[in-house]
């Protein structure tokens, strides 16, 4: 499924979030759900990458402390796919320093949420980001 603009309506996408922390995970869940999109969770970095280029997702939503890979090399792997060339990529992470964003920012990702965050505001990143993707460009 792929996210269409609706005028005047939400955005539904399929969204991956990639969390290896259960609570953080259902919460991100909840709110996706709650948001009108279509959710799938993973664990860890490698079946993170497996759901992507199976599900195709619009947006990826993943931490960067990940087991197998972190939320960095997922990001850069899914820039490599010229199958997943759509997809946003938004790191959702405790790491805050200005040296890691310019990093994430440099692999891909659309982007970068530190924790704690307001799970309006991510939902919000989220819709900004399919909106950055799916608007005819200029």
């Amino acid at each position: 499924m792929r996210a269409s603009l609706t005028p005047g309506g939400p955005t539904i996408a399929t969204v991956l979030v990639v969390e290896d922390d259960p609570d953080v995970a259902l919460l991100l869940r909840l709110a996706l759900d709650r948001a009108g999109h279509a959710v799938w969770v993973e664990g860890d970095g490698e079946c993170g990458l497996a759901a992507a280029t199976r599900l195709k997702p619009d947006v990826v939503l993943t931490d960067w402390m990940l087991p197998h890979r972190s939320g960095v090399e997922l990001c850069q792997a899914i820039r490599r796919d010229p199958a997943l060339s759509d997809t946003a990529v938004i790191l959702v992470t405790a790491r805050d320093r200005e040296c890691d964003r310019e990093w994430a920012y440099a692999a891909g990702v659309d982007c970068y949420v530190a924790k704690p965050f307001v799970t309006a505001q991510l939902v919000s990143s989220v819709e900004t980001a399919l909106h950055r993707r799916l608007a005819p460009e200029s």
